[in-house]
Parts: structure tokens; sequence; C-alpha cells
């Protein structure tokens, strides 16, 4: 037996108690006489005392040879500790050890294994099995599994079965880039591991299975960021039988449940936007309702002067800051460096100052009056104290520059508090987006959502104004789940197809298996697909879902832990019948 009890686990209704317990050498203290070793494991931490005068002397030499990061295992007596520390569960009793066995001995590590560790991210990634061993990593992790646990128990009492889908399937060619896998036995012919099952979780709605859902590895080979990676986790779901409403409701009820069993906090509303007033008040189809600063279009108040920055914008839209009549001219400054960062785009900023006395002072006072300037107070909603930052251009354009100052601010002014819980449901995306490089639409979602049914007409007239019947819910301007009501007949399915360009004959080649079950008899049915890793982390209190993963890529899609992606001997090579040009 390693151990009769965890490091974590003893307290002083323990003491007089034989124990043993193994772990990591946490810290030394070593006062030649007497010798205080922190014990560590996943439960927590103890004290281990080795005293020449009740220890034996063989342990208390053995004990002067230990390092930080050594495995042992002790037995020992548990006694009530001198110099008691609160800050540990454990801090009440420490163990007067009688018996020390080295499990295995350790280097010293690249970094402290402690809360507060000098290590970079970089040399915590390549040593990321060291990582873990420290708190905060360890405790995300746990972390992870509790919200996995709560989604499981919660979905399988709504009557949902957990079904393993395939990971070798057929490539597509729509949505981000496949991860490609040759066969062997097949020669010229690939694998692809999916982006998502949702070809499969559809077939099991063909099969009667009702209500699916399942916890699984994704994989897209696309450019990664803070909140993504190459490979990540869905929490995938669909239903038979089902309207929007129904997996609305769902939904709602299984973030409701997280939030409360998690964070202790009780949510009610559940608004709903369209993706044409997401877009319009707040610039993007994900928006953050935390704080105001909603978008004020000025285009009315704005363009009736002689300043042809405006006159010749598509658009004029402006935000109100709170409290940003007090900035600087330096700090305003700082903004409109900031907005002409290449990552924003824009090209300028203009500025008014509401001022406490109701008056305004702008940075175009030349072409504008003051009865002009509090029009733009009242089309933004700006009180007197407050900042008007307004920037103008192409719209699609001029909107994300401002949606991203919006967030800027929001974080400079502390208006994203992590501990606050703010869902929205966007609703009525386009069913099909113009893509300029190819010239033709493509499916905003994917080419099995469902358009509204009163907009069917218009695919043939009008396809950009085609409503989709799809759904995305947003927490705190994060995206963490989106999914739609599906095409369930093969005509639809083909009129789809047809309208994305494909010939019947591409349509028969890629999705042929799916139009020929339709024809068995394809129940009504929709589902969505949360972002497992997105949702865990901002239930965690941060936005960057690395922390919340074991063994992470970085921003470039390796693993520095392993040195992967590498490469692979000739003979492999030959094999797969592949040959590398140089």
């Amino acid at each position: 037996m390693y151990r009769s009890h965890s490091c974590g686990e003893l307290r002083p209704s323990d003491i007089n108690k034989e124990v043993t317990l193994s772990g990591w050498v946490q810290k030394i203290r070593n006062k030649g006489f007497m010798i205080w070793v922190d014990l560590r494991d996943r439960y927590g931490i103890t004290q281990l005392i080795f005293d020449e005068e009740r220890t034996p002397v063989a342990v208390v030499e053995k004990a002067k040879t230990l390092g930080r990061e050594f495995v042992i295992q002790i037995k020992g007596t548990v006694i009530e500790r001198e110099s008691k520390n609160k800050n540990i569960p454990t801090g009440d009793i420490e163990i007067l050890v009688t018996d020390l066995n080295i499990l295995n001995d350790a280097i010293v590590p690249p970094f402290t294994i402690e809360d507060e560790t000098d290590g970079g991210e970089d040399i915590r990634m390549k040593y990321r099995y060291l990582d873990i061993r420290r708190n905060p990593v360890k405790n995300n992790l746990m972390f992870r599994h509790k919200v996995g646990m709560l989604v499981r128990n919660y979905l399988s009492n709504e009557g949902f079965i957990e079904v393993e889908t395939p990971y070798l399937i057929k490539s597509t060619p729509e949505g981000a880039r496949d991860f490609i896998v040759p066969s062997r036995m097949n020669e010229g012919q690939f694998y692809a591991l999916p982006q998502s099952p949702q070809t499969f979780k559809q077939l099991l709605m063909v099969g009667g299975m009702d209500k699916y859902f399942q916890i699984v590895k994704c994989f897209r080979d696309e450019d990664l960021r803070a909140d993504r990676q190459p490979e990540f986790t869905q929490i995938d779901c669909e239903m038979s039988f089902v309207e929007q409403e129904d997996i609305l409701s769902i939904f709602e009820n299984l973030t409701r449940h997280l939030i409360h069993e998690i964070k202790g906090v009780d949510i009610s509303d559940f608004p709903r936007m369209t993706y044409d007033e997401a877009m319009r008040t707040y610039g993007n189809d994900k928006p953050d309702i935390r704080f105001g600063m909603k978008f004020g279009e000025l285009n009315a108040v704005a363009k009736h002067k002689d300043f042809n920055v405006f006159n010749t914008a598509e658009l004029v839209v402006g935000i109100a800051v709170p409290g940003g009549a007090s900035y600087t001219r330096k700090e305003i400054d700082k903004l409109i460096d900031w907005v002409k960062r290449p990552q924003v785009g824009a090209l300028g900023m203009v500025y008014v100052k509401c001022n406490e006395d109701g008056t305004y002072k702008s940075s175009v006072d030349k072409f504008y009056d003051q009865e002009d300037l509090a029009k733009w107070a009242e089309t933004t909603g700006a009180q007197p104290g407050d900042l008007i930052c307004v920037l103008s251009g192409e719209t699609n354009k001029v909107r994300a520059q401002l949606s991203a100052l919006r967030m800027e601010l929001a974080e400079r002014l502390e208006l994203r508090n992590p501990e606050e819980f703010a869902p929205l449901w966007v609703v009525d995306f386009p069913l099909l987006e113009w893509d300029e490089d190819t010239q033709r639409y493509h499916a905003m979602h994917h080419p099995f959502t469902s358009p509204k049914p009163e907009d069917i007409t218009l695919l043939d007239t009008d396809p950009g104004k085609v409503r989709a019947n799809a759904y995305d819910l947003v927490l705190n301007g994060n995206e963490i789940g989106g999914g739609s009501i599906r095409i369930h007949d093969k005509e639809t399915q083909a009129l789809m197809f047809d309208h994305l360009g494909f010939t019947p004959e591409e349509a028969k080649a890629q999705f042929g298996f799916l139009m020929d079950a339709f024809q068995y008899g394809a129940p009504p049915h929709g589902g969505i697909a949360f972002g497992f890793d997105r949702l865990v982390s901002i239930l965690g209190g941060q936005e960057t879902i690395r922390d919340f993963i074991a063994f992470p890529k970085n921003n470039s899609g390796r693993d520095v832990m392993i040195d992967a992606p590498a490469t692979i001997d000739q003979e492999q090579l030959k094999e797969l019948h592949i040959k590398l040009s140089i």
C-alpha cells in the first residue's frame, strides 16, 4: 500500500494515527537537528517532520538527500503542529516520520512548481507535465471535469443519449480546412478529421435516436489565437421533432444550470436579438451586453455640413464613453493611435467632449455647431461628462472598427466583470454570404441549415436576403454555442446545394449518403454545439482556453512538449504512397 491517506486529508481528529503518505517533495527546511518537508499530491500538502530525537537516524540521514520534486513514500504518526498554518486545510497537524522510501529522485525542475512561478509561458508549455503539478493548472483541469460532469448529468436527465461518432471521415469543401489523414490500404485516398460530427448526428436522427449528445474532439486547420486551438472540444447535440423554440428552451436551462451550480448566480433573462440588430447596435454578432456604449448611427445628423470625411462615408457611427470628457488631449490622442493600428485599421477618429455645463467641445468645431453636436449626443445617448467617439467609412469595416474600440474601452473602464454573466441569443442570421474571391455564395453556418420557411422563395430572386433558421448563444461577448434547424428533405437540400454552386454530381459525390438517408423518412430536427473549451474558460473567469486544456498547442499550432508536428520516416511515407517534393 503506497498510501493510507492523501496529502490533503488529515485533520486534528487524526492525531496519533499511524499513516502512510506518498507524493512529491514541495519544500525542504533543514535546521540540522530537524528537517521539515512539505509533501504534495493532487489533494493538498502535508508537512512532514524528521526529528533526530524521535526519528530513526538512518531515516534522518536519508531525508538529508531529498531534493525538490523527489517522489517519496513515508510512514509516521500524525501529531499536532506547533507552528500552525491557517492557509492550508492540513495546517494544524504534521507527520512525525518513522520510515522514508525514495520512490524516484528528480533533477531540479526548470521553473518553481508553485502557484506563483518564475516560469514563462513557453518554458511551462515545453514542460507541461510539470506545470500541471501547480495548483492553478491542476485546479483548472479539475474545474473542466466538473463542468463536463454537470453537462453530462443534465443532458442525460433530459433524455439525451451520448453516442460516439467516427474520427476518420470524408473531407468536405465547406467550412475551414480539414486535417487530412492518408490511407495506407487505399492508395491515393485520404480520410479527414471531423470539423464537427454534423452529418453523423443528423443520420442519428434519421436512425430514430431522438436526442443525441457527445462531448467530442473536433479539428480545424485554421489560424490560431488565444481562444482557438487546432483540436478543440464541443458539446454536440441534436434533437428530433423540434422547432427553434424547443432547442432554445433546453439549452437556456442548461446554461442556467451550469452558472447556478458553478458560480451560485441565478440567470433569469436570455434576451434575443436579430443578427441585423446586433451588427447595427454593437458592430458584431456576439456582443457583450454587460455594459452600454451602444452604437448611434449619425448619417442623418452629420452629413449636412462641409466635412467631406463624413459626407463621402457610407456610415458615420459613434459611441458615448461614460466619464470620457475628463480625458486629456494626450489620452484621446492615444485612443486615436489605437484605432489606427493595423489590427483595427481606422484612418482616424472624431471626438466630442460633453461638458458638465451642457456645452460641447469637438475636434470638428470648425464644421459643426453646438446644435449639431447636441444631436450627436442625443443619438449616441451621451450624458454630460461623456466622450463621443466617432468613426466613419464603409459600413462593415467601420462597424468592426468601432466594435473593437468599444471592447477596448470596456477593458480600460473595467466594465467586463468576469463574475457577471449576460447571456444573449442572436437569431435570424443570413443563410448565405457572398465571397468575393470565389464569386459565389457560401453557407454562413453550414449547407445543412434550413432557411426560414417564409424566405425560401427569395433563394431564386435575392439569395443574400434569405434568413437562416439559426441561432447563436453569446455569453459575455463570446459565442459559446451555435446551431440551427436542419434541412430534412431531399428536395430542399438539393436546392441549397444548387445555390451554393454544387453541380448535382458534386453534391452526390460529397453528400450522397445524407441525401439517400433523407429518402427513408428523416424527422424534422435541429441542434446546437457548444464550444466546451471556451465555455469552461468563461465560467472559470478567464478568456484564454489554453489554461483549461491539459496539453495545448501554441499560437503556431505546435505542441512544443512533444515537438509536433514532425517529419516522419521515409518508410512510412513509402507505405502511404506519399512522395515529398523538395
